[in-house]
């Protein structure tokens, strides 16, 4: 008996895969303007604490909480316009180092003027994310090394004792939250939508900030034009800023991300002087074009790219 044959019936065809989602394409010129924005926003950090502290009755603590809280609830709004209801990444690892970073900041602020501040974290940040790449097995060129020793030496002569030099307790502070800065920055490198995972991490932070303000009751003021101050700090130059920062990304190289953030201390300086009359030493000056020279060597030389 001859087996009678059926044909093979048809495959469906096999569904397209979705194209890869393209980085937002930009203008030049609107790129540009709003690169120039974002690192105004983050100097403008610097600004508002500094003028919290020394123009109000608002403490270090109180700022430090107004502005993470404020932030938390900026960039939550934000995430529920982009991404609806979607649950928030993060973890409480990255919470403490961004609370070490806001209260660091804050208290540093306490006695360092506006320049040598945001001088002290951008340089404590960068050194601190290049050191993890040497240690993790990165090399660096000649030129590199050249930058990364100028650096480190624009940093001594900061910190060198002399009649400008900044309060110890203050650069102390300062350097730490630059340090914890790196370090949340390290731990978010490569995290899909960092602006879900900053959110959480933003929120987590919250709590902390709390007990922080709980330790240092004793020494609590808050008024009107302070809490008007860390609120500008937390939901615009903070939560607006980092949103509109992670938006630009894709946009741009990572070299060229790191080196436009050398524009921040540089802003926090014109500030400092202009709005807040604060003296611009010879030392300063010096120390800044090291560090910032130093810096932008490393970034910029040839080879394969640097940290973010």
């Amino acid at each position: 008996m001859t087996t009678q044959q059926f044909p093979t019936p048809p495959r469906p065809p096999t569904p397209p895969r979705s194209p890869a989602p393209l980085p937002p394409a930009f203008p030049a010129g609107r790129l540009y303007v709003l690169i120039g924005i974002t690192m105004l926003a983050f100097a403008a950090n610097s600004l508002l604490n500094r003028v919290a502290l020394t123009a109000t009755n608002i403490d270090a603590a109180s700022f430090t909480a107004i502005r993470l809280l404020s932030g938390g609830v900026m960039l939550w709004m934000l995430t529920r316009i982009k991404y609806g209801k979607v649950a928030l990444r993060g973890d409480w690892y990255s919470a403490l180092a961004l609370f070490g970073y806001a209260g660091g900041f804050s208290f540093a602020y306490l006695s360092l003027p506006t320049a040598t501040g945001a001088l002290l974290l951008f340089a404590a940040v960068q050194i601190t994310m290049l050191g993890y790449g040497l240690w993790t097995g990165e090399r660096f060129l000649r030129l590199q090394w050249v930058g990364f020793t100028l650096a480190v030496l624009g940093l001594v002569v900061l910190l060198s004792p002399g009649l400008s030099a900044p309060s110890w307790t203050g650069a102390g502070l300062m350097l730490m939250a630059g340090v914890a800065w790196g370090v949340y920055s390290l731990r978010g490198k490569g995290t899909g939508a960092p602006l879900l995972a900053t959110t959480g991490n933003f929120i987590r932070s919250v709590p902390l900030a709390v007990i922080l303000v709980v330790v240092m009751s004793w020494s609590v003021t808050i008024d009107v034009a302070g809490v008007g101050y860390a609120v500008l700090s937390g939901a615009l130059a903070s939560g607006m800023g980092y949103a509109l920062w992670y938006h630009l990304l894709p946009a741009i190289q990572a070299t060229t991300a790191a080196t436009v953030q050398l524009s921040v201390p540089v802003f926090a300086a014109v500030g400092g002087v202009l709005l807040l009359g604060e003296p611009l030493s010879l030392r300063l000056l010096l120390s800044s074009l090291a560090i910032l020279g130093g810096i932008a060597l490393v970034l910029r030389a040839p080879g394969k790219p640097r940290p973010d």
